[in-house]
């Protein structure tokens, strides 16, 4: 498996741990990545709502240095994924238009032809690695720990465009993930959004979105909660400490990334998968995976 890896910004800046954790993982599964190093970022969505050409174009630029890997192109964000999706879509349907894109691009030397797929680790864990092939990796299998899914919204709609009609499991990867590591996944309803779109406008409400999420899970046993989303884990993880104090609520849950995990799971070392670098502390959650049993 070798795919043109597009890291997106958050897991190169304020998430590096995701970096480290998922190219630990890579590694170990036997999954090559090559590096988009000039990639630029998706926009997150932001950039869409002020100049959609330029946002369209900046996701255009992205898919064209994918194609000429000759890879199939892999990202590691929630939110990246559901951009490039609407983007890879929308300049599909209309070629006109992404002739106009490909003019911005063309001072490159670069051109997108439309035939790009982005795809999410998650799903490219589930729908090419295999579920199956993950358990026989497991070494450390987490069985006595609750775990709660959190998607993030752009992974998770709209279901059209991020290809649930082929694959209609994509809403329960998570979960499946989880049980192959071995865990228990905890059902709640906050799996979904975690305010971070709107934390500059109105902090008030996304905190008490992330707060809402995180209590809710806390309440329902959850051990800790895994994402796939880097900037669901800035809302869940980093603004925790201020999210308890908006909802009134004591919370102390860990927020691990997808890839962190699976790399418990595998038994791959803490150091390598940057445990340490969350601002709600994983200790615990370390301490009782360090007391399982190995397979």
């Amino acid at each position: 498996m070798k795919y043109a890896f597009f890291p997106g910004c958050v897991s190169r800046g304020a998430c590096p741990e995701l970096m480290q954790s998922l190219t630990a993982v890579a590694d170990h599964i036997g999954m090559e990545l090559e590096l988009m190093e000039t990639a630029s970022c998706t926009g997150a969505g932001v950039i869409s709502e002020r100049n959609r050409k330029l946002a369209d174009a900046l996701n255009a630029r992205n898919f064209a240095l994918a194609e000429q890997t000759g890879l199939p192109l892999m990202n590691i964000c929630s939110t990246c994924q559901g951009v490039m999706s609407g983007v890879n879509e929308r300049l599909k349907a209309q070629p006109a238009y992404l002739a106009e894109i490909n003019e911005m691009l063309a001072d490159e030397g670069l051109s997108y032809s439309g035939k790009a797929e982005p795809r999410n680790f998650m799903w490219v864990l589930v729908e090419d690695f295999g579920l199956d092939n993950l358990r026989s990796m497991v070494k450390r299998p987490l069985g006595e720990l609750n775990v709660a899914p959190f998607y993030g919204c752009y992974i998770s709609r709209p279901t059209d465009v991020l290809g649930y009609q082929d694959f209609p499991e994509r809403g329960r990867y998570l979960e499946m993930i989880i049980e192959a590591c071995g865990a228990t996944p905890v059902d709640y309803s906050g799996k979904k959004c975690c305010g971070f779109p709107i934390i500059t406008m109105n902090r008030t409400n996304s905190l008490t979105m992330a707060g809402n999420h995180v209590g809710e899970a806390q309440e329902k046993g959850a051990d800790f909660m895994v994402t796939p989303c880097p900037l669901c884990h800035l809302n869940l993880d980093a603004q925790q400490p201020d999210a308890a104090r908006v909802v009134s609520t004591p919370l102390n849950l860990p927020i691990l990334h997808l890839s962190q995990l699976i790399g418990m799971a595998l038994g791959i070392d803490d150091k390598d998968l940057g445990l340490n670098r969350h601002v709600v502390s994983t200790n615990p959650v370390r301490e009782r995976v360090h007391a399982l049993p190995m397979a």
